[in-house]
């Protein structure tokens, strides 16, 4: 989806880049305020997320998951730089994107989300957040999708967790637009293990930001410090009372943070 600005003198193209289970329909709280504020706003679905036809079989890598995020960058005009932000696992998609076009990103920001270093294989941050136990997965469903194992482990986010541990603060209406719009996803660990680090001359040299969402029980707080630790950014901003889902429970709040990025990175 993807929108003309209304005041084309300030407008900044943001492209908002959605977890995992989601698409790009989760982003559509921010997405309006954006928009009113003039900001041109792309808001790609990942393969085998939201509605794009394909099923997750018929994505076996992490890249060919990001595909439609490369594909909307390498059509950019010549000269062009986006803000690019990734919620959750979104995180790692816009990593990818910004190791291979890192002149068509202004700002890399990363809304609670998986943030890969330039010195370690893309899965790292994932596995230490499993190794951690910091997320109580409930009735997460993972499944293999082949008996050879060369598929991705799917993943599916059952109503306890989401409700307890994504949608806390979210309002009834949001959960139950979650619940029904979320598809099998994947977090890719394999595949990811078995690439090579994201360089420091390209992803490395992407301006990043990365906001805290403080009430987050799924990659909590502490969790989100030490990605930051592990791989200091140029900014940081917080979000008080933002859970998981802060595009839905802090619409308003990421809105203007992130408004106030594209405003400040060119």
């Amino acid at each position: 989806m993807e929108a003309p600005a209304s005041k084309a003198a300030c407008s900044k193209h943001i492209v908002l880049v959605h977890g995992a289970c989601h698409g790009g329909w989760s982003w559509y709280k921010v997405v309006t305020r954006l928009q009113s504020a003039g900001h041109r706003v792309s808001t790609p679905d990942l393969a085998a997320s939201g509605v794009d036809p394909r099923p997750l079989r018929e994505v076996p890598t992490f890249r060919d998951y990001t595909k439609p995020l490369l594909d909307l960058l390498e059509s950019l005009p010549a000269g062009e730089k986006v803000v690019l932000v990734g919620h959750s696992l979104g995180g790692v998609n816009i990593a990818l994107a910004s190791e291979l076009f890192p002149e068509k990103v202004a700002a890399a920001v990363f809304v609670t989300a998986f943030m890969p270093d330039h010195s370690s294989p893309p899965s790292y941050v994932l596995e230490k957040f499993v190794e951690g136990r910091t997320l109580d997965w409930m009735d997460t469903e993972f499944k293999p999708q082949d008996r050879e194992g060369k598929l991705p482990i799917s993943m599916l986010f059952g109503p306890l967790v989401t409700r307890a541990n994504f949608y806390q603060l979210c309002s009834p209406e949001d959960l139950t637009l979650g619940r029904s719009l979320m598809r099998v996803g994947s977090m890719f660990v394999d595949d990811l293990r078995l690439q090579q680090p994201y360089t420091k001359a390209r992803y490395g040299s992407v301006r990043k930001v990365f906001i805290v969402c403080k009430d987050d029980r799924a990659i909590v707080e502490s969790f989100q410090r030490w990605m930051i630790e592990n791989y200091p950014v140029d900014e940081v901003m917080e979000i008080d009372g933002a859970d998981h889902m802060a595009l839905f429970s802090k619409p308003a709040e990421l809105a203007s943070c992130l408004a106030g990025i594209a405003e400040k990175y060119d």
